[in-house]
């Protein structure tokens, strides 16, 4: 794993695998020196891991089977009961309790922690490419985040394309959150995965430009940012990512329609961050989607928000969905968790 830290006015994220120079260690950048550290290992263990660990390596194999197989093409609704049926690999957290509700049109879940309280709270957004995912399909990584974090999660499904292109995502997601400001959320915390990134960064910055409480902070796991797939890890993990390959974006015009893909509410690559709140991105080094994280951090860092960016060594599209199997995944969700914590306290 390495870890790069900005801070405003240091270095931009580096963009190839020699910038960054992987080896198992976290990686700090700072303006005056860089600095190494261990990774924390299973959180099971004091003891650190050598990464990537066996587990993963055995997931590696499952996902170039999925990889092999995925006909990105197919029906739609072969794809989002493909998404439900990966959820039968996890289960919720047993000290979790879930509560059904629903937001307007938005059915949504709580999922709530023994000791969490009821002033803090985070939206999630789930990923699927705009077109797939679901509570179903994110239950499980959802409960272990509100668990890590100790505060209650509200997973929504929103709208999902093509039935409902741009801009009906964005549209629940701000209904949403202004849901939970109106019921007395007063420090809310927004985290996404995937194509969720990519829309969680897109209605923060439709709150800042409406002048509108903003959340305490955003976490986002390999967002997607940039629907065109421009990014240069996109041919250089072409072979590496052992999980998605560029065919992938297929479904996300059905979330453009006939808008423009570089509208900055449909690829925040094209974003303004000027005024953003703080930012932590989790990413793998071997996806194809790489370059979406790291330019994410570089755009950023040069508008002054706080970012940090993860990149995990050996690690793949969204791996904390993979908790609570692989090591890696288990240890990237307690960070997440710990970061939450610190803010909201």
């Amino acid at each position: 794993m390495i870890l790069v830290h900005f801070d405003n006015g240091v270095h931009p994220a580096p963009r190839n695998r020699s910038a960054v120079r992987p080896c198992g260690r976290a990686m700090s950048l700072t303006p005056l020196r860089v600095q190494y550290r261990k990774p924390l290992g299973n959180s099971t263990s004091n003891k650190a891991v050598n990464m990537p660990s066996w587990q993963s390596r055995i997931f590696r194999l499952y996902l170039n089977y999925l990889k092999a197989t995925t006909d990105w093409n197919a029906p739609i609704e072969k794809l989002r009961q493909a998404s439900d049926d990966g959820a039968l690999l996890s289960s919720l957290p047993q000290t979790i309790q879930s509560q059904r509700t629903t937001i307007e049109h938005i059915p949504a879940e709580w999922l709530i922690p023994p000791q969490a309280d009821t002033l803090s709270a985070i939206l999630y957004l789930h990923g699927g490419g705009f077109a797939t995912g679901s509570i179903k399909s994110h239950r499980a990584i959802v409960g272990r985040i509100a668990e890590a974090g100790n505060i209650r999660a509200l997973l929504i499904e929103y709208r999902l394309a093509p039935e409902y292109p741009f801009p009906a995502a964005i549209q629940d997601a701000l209904l949403a959150y202004d849901w939970l400001q109106k019921n007395g959320y007063k420090k809310i915390v927004v985290v996404a995965d995937s194509a969720g990134g990519g829309l969680a960064l897109s209605t923060v910055t439709s709150l800042r430009d409406r002048r509108l409480p903003m959340p305490l902070l955003v976490i986002c796991m390999s967002p997607l940012i940039d629907v065109e797939g421009t990014g240069e890890s996109v041919t250089a993990n072409a072979k590496r990512d052992p999980w998605l390959k560029e065919e992938a974006k297929t479904i996300f015009k059905y979330y453009v329609g006939e808008n423009d893909p570089r509208d900055p509410l449909i690829s925040p690559l094209y974003a303004d961050y000027t005024n953003f709140p703080p930012l932590l991105i989790f990413v793998g080094e071997d996806e194809i989607m790489l370059s979406d994280s790291t330019r994410l951090a570089e755009k950023a860092r040069s508008a002054g928000v706080d970012v940090q960016i993860k990149i995990w060594e050996g690690m793949w599209h969204v791996f904390p969905f993979f908790a609570p199997f692989v090591p890696e995944s288990l240890q990237a969700i307690t960070e997440i968790g710990d970061f939450i914590k610190r803010k909201v306290n």
